[in-house]
């Protein structure tokens, strides 16, 4: 599933985020979200989130 819309997206789901410095690798780091900071209901580059230990980034993958 894509982290393209905010409905599928809640704090606890396990996902993959691309990272600011890393969007141009596509290199993806794997987490649990702690806060969604998107405002709006679709993102066509992902639903920018806080994962539990601080790494912020846009929603690639959700794995739940």
């Amino acid at each position: 599933m894509t982290g393209t819309e905010r409905k599928n997206i809640m704090p606890g789901k396990r996902v993959k985020i691309v990272q600011k410095p890393h969007q141009r690798t596509g290199q993806l780091t794997e987490g649990i979200v702690k806060d969604i900071l998107t405002n709006s209901a679709i993102h066509p580059r992902g639903i920018k989130v806080r994962l539990d230990n601080g790494i912020v980034g846009r929603v690639q993958e959700i794995l739940d």
